[in-house]
């Protein structure tokens, strides 16, 4: 692939188009982060009662007479509720919402997880599938694809009358919004060179938890639900309005590159070359042009080579990072309620773990933006699951002896890991698979922090026995995590493999500077090439 990083460092480098075009995919990120952070206010619970006991203290599901002719109460202790609920201020700002309006409480309340797990596994396939969509069809005909989905599926929304309706556009939507995500995180990664990966990565994170702060604020305004997803609709409405022409989102001329179009790709790269005040035409006694280039491309792949994820079967190395990378993502995706429920262990308020978690993940990236370039993705990683693991075990363990103010702090510093680990998980992930299969690689391993994501809402279905029990698995397993990433390769600073062989060959480096990358001792020296053959025939 030599060929292809230099006709990209022919077109201008890291220039002024290229840095403009991924500063401008940091603003759809606000409207991304608005939409897919709807999901906790559509569902949040206010205080309620039943209309036959409105004196009743709020949230219980027994009102106080009911007349004998009434069905008695089951074996939870909970009676329908036969004159109407009746609802306290606001959970989220929203005076309707699918809870209120529905009446998802007490024997109906099951369906609020469901509709929690429905739009996770929406998110969980849109990764997968529009991530294999990514390698196929190019990273711009995803995102634009996935926002015609979402800004129709939206409206629909808006306008349902139904509860399984619902939960198949929420299914649906979630599902276009991540592609969406996806598709606009490879593309912008894929436009910047390695020592401006983590700033403009890290940059789109702020944006997205903008998006989340605003979020409230909206509800606010609306006060409706319905309306509140129309406002919704309308704003991604307007990304593709904006980002959906080319001069906003071309096509990513990475991926064309890798995949054997570099007739596609020539466009492109001509306009790079020229914003960055570069002669595409001009060629040098030390180097030739960028059109001599390209069209030594053309002549070598006149056919595109699309690739598929199941390939990864045929790798050495590819295939057991991808596996640590997926399964770090999905602890940190679901040991993280562990951590709100120690830290909230009661009914809390909606806006107390809402902004805690949006302000971690602000702090989250930001650290991130600070250390992994300067220690590097993997010591990062490993520090951030430590912590994870500490935190953890002393919350498992001692939860019950130690004082308040220990139990938040821990609390807050899990969560703290455990939204570092699945930001760096990502990017880590996008930037060890190759080219031609990184939206289908990097959607494994953000599906695997929805499901487990997803744990959470299952056990809320069942009464929240199993929680405790749960607690117990994730915390086990990211114990497991801390020796599995001890294995992964260092990608910092390194070009982005186009390639499967590329990214075979990125090995496992020294974990501390001034260490040796081969035994000092080996069983055969390699200056000794016969030396196994006169082993076996002394033997």
């Amino acid at each position: 692939m030599e060929h292809e990083a230099r006709v990209l460092r022919l077109a201008g480098g890291f220039g002024r188009a290229r840095c403009l075009l991924a500063a401008a995919s940091w603003l759809p990120c606000v409207a991304l982060g608005l939409a897919l952070g709807s999901e906790l206010l559509l569902t949040a619970l206010p205080a309620h009662h039943c209309g036959s006991d409105p004196a009743r203290a709020p949230s219980t599901c027994l009102p106080l007479s009911y007349p004998e002719s009434v069905t008695r109460a089951g074996s939870d202790g909970a009676r329908p509720c036969l004159r109407g609920w009746y609802y306290a201020q606001p959970a989220a700002d929203l005076l309707r919402s699918p809870v209120t309006q529905r009446n998802l409480v007490c024997e109906d309340g099951w369906k609020v997880p469901l509709e929690q797990v429905d739009h996770l596994l929406g998110r969980l396939l849109g990764c997968v599938l529009l991530g294999l969509g990514c390698d196929w069809f190019g990273r711009r005909a995803v995102f634009v694809g996935s926002l015609v989905l979402a800004t129709g599926l939206g409206v629909g929304e808006a306008l349902v009358a139904s509860f399984p309706a619902l939960l198949t556009l929420r299914l649906l939507r979630g599902g276009a919004l991540a592609g969406a995500s996806l598709a606009l995180y490879v593309a912008r990664l894929e436009l910047c060179d390695p020592p401006n990966r983590l700033a403009f990565s890290m940059g789109a994170g702020l944006f997205s938890v903008v998006g989340t702060l605003l979020l409230p604020g909206l509800a606010l305004l609306a006060q409706d639900w319905q309306l509140l997803q129309g406002l919704s609709a309308l704003a991604t409405g307007l990304l593709l309005l904006f980002w959906g022409f080319p001069a906003m989102f071309p096509e990513s001329p990475c991926w064309l590159l890798a995949t054997g179009q570099p007739a596609r790709a020539r466009r492109i790269l001509w306009h790079f070359a020229k914003a960055s005040g570069v002669d595409p035409e001009n060629s040098t006694e030390e180097e030739s042009s960028l059109a001599m280039e390209l069209d030594v491309l053309c002549a070598g792949h006149p056919q595109p080579r699309h690739h598929s994820v199941l390939e990864l079967r045929h790798t050495h190395v590819t295939w057991r990072n991808a596996l640590i990378l997926g399964f770090s993502s999905l602890i940190s995706g679901g040991i993280r309620a562990s951590f709100l429920h120690s830290l909230v262990p009661s009914e809390p308020s909606f806006y107390w773990p809402y902004f805690l978690a949006a302000g971690l993940e602000a702090a989250a990236t930001v650290f991130l933006l600070l250390t992994a370039d300067l220690w590097g993705r993997r010591s990062v990683l490993l520090l951030s699951t430590l912590v994870l693991v500490l935190a953890s075990q002393l919350l498992l363990a001692g939860a019950q002896y130690l004082p308040s103010w220990m139990v938040l702090f821990l609390s807050v510093l899990g969560l703290l890991a455990s939204q570092t680990v699945s930001a760096l998980s990502s990017l880590f992930s996008a930037e060890i698979f190759p080219t031609v299969i990184r939206g289908a690689g990097l959607g494994l391993v953000l599906g695997a922090g929805f499901l487990g994501q997803a744990a959470v809402p299952l056990t809320t279905m069942h009464g929240r026995h199993g929680f405790f029990l749960q607690h117990v698995l994730f915390a086990s397993f990211a114990l497991l995590t801390l020796l599995c990433v001890l294995l992964l390769p260092e990608s910092r600073g390194r070009t982005l493999p186009q390639s499967l062989q590329e990214a075979d060959r990125l090995c496992r480096s020294p974990l501390l500077r001034g260490c040796p990358r081969q035994d000092l001792l080996p069983l055969l020296p390699a200056s000794l090439p016969g030396a196994g053959t006169q082993l076996a025939q002394e033997g």
